[in-house]
């Protein structure tokens, strides 16, 4: 796979698995990506407004404020609403897509995802933004 150098991109990792949010970390900070990492939706928002990251990876199922909910209060913001925001779920079920749809979600990987994935992710997102 052609990998785009993402120097210097900031990508927010949201997930209540400490596990999942240090190899997205490793896998993204590999690509050059500054890594922003938040362990559940209160904790992202709080970061979202200082930091700004260009995309944002959302677990689903989460303590406290879902993905679901984290997404839609992002979107809601007229500061983030065009700011990428990719589900991550254990759970592939087309009403788990559907539902992550109706939050405003732009993208929905699967777990366990590779490196591969989560950078063609924001190649997909950065690569546009750098196009337009």
């Amino acid at each position: 796979m052609a990998q785009a150098n993402l120097a210097g991109t900031k990508v927010m990792v949201i997930d209540d698995s400490n596990t999942i949010r240090r190899s997205a970390e490793i896998f993204l900070k590999a690509a050059g990506c500054e890594v922003i990492l938040a362990e559940d939706g209160f904790d992202a928002l709080a970061k979202i407004a200082d930091q700004h990251p260009q995309v944002i990876f959302v677990d689903i199922m989460m303590p406290r404020l879902d993905g679901y909910q984290t997404c839609a209060l992002i979107k809601r913001n007229a500061k983030f609403k065009s700011t990428p925001v990719i589900m991550l779920s254990s759970k592939d079920g087309l009403f788990d897509r559907a539902r992550g749809r109706m939050a405003g979600s732009d993208q929905y990987l699967t777990k366990p995802f590779t490196q591969d994935s989560l950078i063609e992710a924001v190649n997909n997102y950065i690569g546009k933004a750098l196009q337009q």
